[in-house]
């Protein structure tokens, strides 16, 4: 909560390399507001509060949490199995295999479970980010 990527992170890497947070920024974007507004076989769902809980889970495995949201979302939205698919390919990605990728959304269409990874695979990026940015922030004051 004290060193967000919208407020602190974004900021400091356009100062160190001029242009990148915005193309980083609009990365993030693109993969967090994908959405063919679909869950399994069901049409015309605003899935905004699904990504958003996974988004935050990742975020949430790293350490970071957010005064602003209410994590209670993710137990609501995110069911055990694709928690500990998360978890895995989020922090042990050599662990992960096709088991626990099957184990998860076993009704969902492939691209819904592509989906899922990149916004892991951004997420955890962010959070990476953040660590980072975080640190040389403490070291230039």
């Amino acid at each position: 909560q004290d060193y967000t990527w919208e407020d602190h992170g974004y900021s400091l890497i356009n100062r160190l390399y001029p242009d990148v947070g915005q193309l980083l920024d609009e990365k993030f974007q693109v993969v967090y507001n994908l959405t063919y507004n679909t869950i399994a076989m069901h049409c015309g769902v605003d899935t905004s509060m699904l990504r958003r809980a996974i988004w935050n889970y990742v975020h949430c495995v790293f350490g970071i949490r957010y005064d602003d949201y209410d994590y209670g979302e993710v137990n609501q939205l995110l069911e055990r199995n694709l928690k500990i698919y998360i978890k895995t390919v989020a922090c042990y990605p050599e662990k992960t295999s096709k088991q626990i990728y099957t184990q998860f959304w076993r009704h969902f269409k492939h691209s819904e479970k592509v989906h899922i990874n990149l916004l892991l695979l951004e997420a955890r990026m962010q959070a990476a980010l953040l660590y980072a940015l975080r640190a040389v922030t403490r070291y230039m004051t």
